[in-house]
């Protein structure tokens, strides 16, 4: 999808598109309304039971600790990234509750203009339209959603020097939300380019690094192109189905402008959210260590995520809808502007939202519209979370996780032929 580059004055809704849809789903179940949820982006997985021991263990630390984090997670993470060829110093580690905290304090300290890929994830906006950051929203290339297109990205960066408000960061998604597309090295490596060329923080967002389906695909960081000007943040929400322990953590560059960036980010920190929580913080450093147990249960996840994101990619393809093939974590990105007349026509359907509300009326089937990811209102996209078709019980779940064929489990294939009903529904009558 080609979006044009824009400077944007974000308008935030009353509750997180994402969190609202998820309040939404419930509410409905709670009613007795069939619902199938594809607008929630959580992992939809049972918690590690060597996860809750260790939780469970440590429920007895109630003392605040460092504002970055206690040494034990902060070493943990330093080695997480040592593993993937980062050399990370552990004084160069921040810890919050929750990845989504400290992109907050990190736009909070640049407090200065953003450039955003077009579509990405509803926080990045928001976020700076809290702390006053412009936003520049900026199309992706083609099935590799969450890295501005480099050539688009140059022209506004000149145009906001132009304007008397230069860029002070980009902001990436590696694998994206909303696409579930991984950008290519060669796109990394141009963007890397353009940030030394005109100045730019990158701040990587790596929070489904673990996730990307094929292991073999090339993965690229810019903290290994760019290691003084890249600050990665990443966590446990995705790969270990962590979201409601809020446990995030941040690596800043060797650099003396990463230090002093670190230290405005703690002072942040210091008013905020004081320290994460310790019971939290002790479980997510055994995790970041990486055992076999945790290895094991990413490896599971991974595989499950893409079996499903594919078998749901085929119900897509077969009712002849455009979407970019998913690389990553659990999202897809289906485009029916293709259809745009004949949707008009048979169900007065003319944005994304309207075209959203159809789904969740007429079928029971919760998405969420393009806008609520920077695209127009008139863009007839869609973000779809399949991790949520895994089951409503942890039971259900666990036995999604193991199953060498998950996409054959009956309440699975049930609910993604009802989402090909639905679409037969909406596109063949079109």
């Amino acid at each position: 999808m080609i979006a044009k580059s824009m400077a944007t004055s974000f308008t935030l809704a009353s509750v997180s598109p994402t969190l609202a849809i998820n309040e939404l789903t419930a509410r409905r179940r709670a009613a007795g309304l069939p619902t199938i949820a594809l607008g929630f982006g959580e992992a939809g997985l049972p918690v590690l039971p060597g996860l809750v021991q260790r939780l469970a263990d440590s429920g007895a630390r109630a003392e605040y600790g460092p504002v970055s984090g206690i040494p034990q997670l902060r070493e943990a993470a330093a080695g997480y990234w040592d593993r993937r060829q980062l050399a990370t110093d552990p004084e160069l580690v921040v810890a919050g509750p929750g990845s989504k905290s400290l992109l907050y304090a990190l736009l909070h300290a640049l407090a200065g203009p953003v450039a955003l890929p077009c579509p990405s994830w509803v926080s990045y906006a928001a976020q700076a339209a809290l702390v006053g950051c412009r936003t520049w929203l900026v199309a992706t290339r083609p099935c590799e959603g969450g890295v501005p297109a480099p050539q688009r990205l140059d022209a506004v960066a000149r145009r906001a020097a132009a304007s008397g408000e230069p860029l002070r960061a980009v902001i990436l998604t590696l694998p994206d939300n909303p696409t579930g597309t991984l950008a290519s090295p060669a796109t990394v490596t141009a963007l890397c380019e353009l940030a030394e060329r005109h100045d730019l923080l990158i701040i990587s967002d790596e929070i489904y690094r673990d996730l990307v389906h094929d292991p073999g695909l090339p993965f690229l960081s810019p903290a290994a192109l760019a290691p003084d000007r890249t600050v990665i943040t990443s966590g446990l929400s995705k790969n270990l189905a962590l979201g409601g322990w809020r446990l995030g953590v941040a690596r800043f560059p060797d650099s003396e402008p990463g230090r002093r960036l670190r230290a405005h980010v703690l002072r942040i920190a210091s008013e905020l959210w004081s320290a994460p929580a310790q019971p939290v913080q002790r479980a997510a450093a055994w995790a970041l260590t990486e055992p076999p147990e945790v290895r094991e249960r990413v490896a599971a996840s991974r595989r499950l995520h893409g079996i499903v994101a594919r078998a749901t990619s085929d119900v897509l393809a077969a009712a002849g809808v455009d979407h970019p093939p998913p690389a990553g974590a659990f999202y897809l990105y289906p485009d029916l502007g293709a259809q745009r007349e004949r949707l008009a026509a048979a169900w007065s359907i003319r944005t994304g939202t309207e075209l959203a509300t159809w789904l969740l009326d007429r079928h029971g089937i919760a998405t969420l519209p393009a806008s609520a990811f920077g695209e127009a209102e008139t863009t007839l996209a869609l973000r779809l979370a399949s991790s949520q078709l895994y089951g409503e019980t942890d039971e259900r779940r666990a036995c999604a996780l193991h199953d060498p064929q998950p996409r054959e489990l009956p309440w699975i294939a049930e609910q993604l032929q009802v989402v090909a009903g639905a679409l037969d529904d909406l596109v063949g009558k079109a």
